[in-house]
């Protein structure tokens, strides 16, 4: 009998670590798009994805793709390698998040208990200083005026102060109206101090209903405006703010000019 005939067939194992060095819970898709690279390319890859691990790790402040578009390699993939480094911080104790269009390392959900004794505690917002900044996270650009008339009561100046204070709000333009008042919107901050990807993620009226923030007896009319998908851009009816407007507002030390 001939060696072929005595030959076995041995079965792929995919839920055990493979030759490639893929973890048992990759899917077959995973697998697939990684069998699919030449080991240039897998090499590559993997080196990009150490390139982002340092520079996320090291940044105080959550990275924008377009500042890691700066420091990677040309032609790599940034979408690409942000998920693999993703996944593999899923399961260890601090998790790679998307804040808005960067990227940080936070403490894994279910770890946060173990933090609570290192925390700054801050100071409480005003119930006024809550409901405003909800107002501007929901109706964002929102101005001054079209906040009160939202409340039904005044806004003072001191509310606002504190909300751009803590960096959760900031002036985002000028209204095209008379008088051209200063609109405001949420920064990413916010995002990241409310753990929310986009600020589209903000709970809907189910949600709210739901935690007891609303009353289950609401006006028939009422309803919950969804917040722009990207509110950095400006709307039709606003205008960027210039330098003349930010020393106005007193953003900017007005220019010396000679005579």
């Amino acid at each position: 009998m001939s060696e072929r005939a005595n030959a076995s067939v041995i079965p792929f194992k995919v839920d055990e670590e493979t030759e490639e060095g893929l973890p048992a819970e990759t899917s077959a898709q995973d697998i697939g798009q990684n069998l699919s690279r030449n080991p240039g390319e897998r090499l590559h890859m993997a080196e990009a994805v150490r390139m982002a691990e340092a520079i996320v790790f090291a940044s105080a402040e959550p990275v924008s793709e377009k500042q890691l578009v700066a420091r990677l390699p040309d032609g790599i993939n940034i979408a690409a390698a942000m998920a693999d480094l993703q996944q593999i911080y899923a399961r260890r104790g601090v998790n790679l998040v998307r804040v808005g269009d960067a990227w940080a390392f936070r403490t894994a959900g279910d770890l946060a208990f173990l933090m609570s004794r290192d925390t700054v505690q801050q100071k409480r917002l005003s119930r006024a200083a809550l409901e405003v900044l909800a107002i501007i996270a929901y109706h964002q650009p929102v101005t001054r005026a079209e906040i009160e008339d939202i409340r039904g009561v005044e806004t003072s100046k001191g509310t606002l102060d504190t909300l751009l204070e803590t960096e959760w709000v900031r002036m985002r333009g000028r209204r095209r109206t008379p008088g051209r008042p200063v609109t405001y919107g949420t920064t990413d901050i916010f995002l990241d101090h409310f753990a929310l990807e986009e600020i589209r993620d903000l709970p809907g009226m189910e949600e709210l209903k739901g935690a007891g923030l609303l009353s289950g007896r609401m006006p028939s009319n009422f309803s919950i405006p969804q917040p722009p998908a990207d509110p950095d851009t400006l709307t039709d009816d606003e205008d960027p703010l210039t330098d003349i407007d930010l020393e106005e507002l007193g953003l900017l030390t007005p220019r010396v000019t000679e005579d």
